[in-house]
């Protein structure tokens, strides 16, 4: 990836995360990536487009810290997931969710955004009930609604009390879902 479109990928995710997809226009990305506007356009066709890569991005961000804190941790997975979820809460979404925003936004515009974030909450129940099935859990459905319920309620609760605070509360509701599962 050129060092401009990397500049312009990470101006504009900070951003759409601090202003909302709505209040920032691309000339302010443009100004703050120190680029020329046909350089934008030679790598984005639209603000559209330039928001599908960031969420694409940032979902494979996501995605590492997940599984390289259950690989860390096999013998606990969904503690480590949850670990993993604080974690990435703490390094990057710290005063909301960018996914449930991007939702929020598009919902029934014409373009690939609402997809790409409804697809991302997908995927992590998807990945959840995985994990409770390889870890040979009765309820591995209901298993993963319930972690997949606690993270994301955990990403909403940061706003208010905070990482630290909510990170501690979700640890603590993740043992008490495994010793009910046990």
């Amino acid at each position: 990836m050129s060092k401009k479109k990397d500049d312009l990928l990470q101006v504009a995710e900070r951003l759409f995360y601090e202003n909302g997809f709505n209040g920032v226009g691309l000339k302010q990305i443009i100004k703050e990536a120190n680029v020329a506007t046909m350089t934008l356009y030679n790598h984005f066709d639209s603000k559209e487009q330039l928001i599908e890569e960031i969420l694409k991005q940032r979902e494979q961000r996501y995605w590492h810290y997940l599984d390289e804190n259950v690989k860390q941790n096999s013998s606990e997975p969904f503690i480590a997931a949850v670990n993993g979820h604080c974690k990435w809460l703490n390094d990057y979404s710290y005063t909301g969710d960018m996914f449930m925003r991007a939702i929020e936004d598009y919902t029934d515009a014409d373009n690939q955004i609402e997809s790409i974030a409804r697809g991302h909450k997908q995927r992590l129940l998807n990945y959840l009930e995985n994990l409770a099935n390889a870890s040979g859990f009765k309820n591995d459905h209901d298993l993963a609604i319930r972690y997949t319920m606690l993270m994301e309620g955990t990403t909403s609760m940061t706003t208010l009390i905070g990482v630290e605070e909510a990170t501690k509360h979700a640890l603590y509701v993740a043992n008490l879902f495994i010793d009910e599962a046990s």
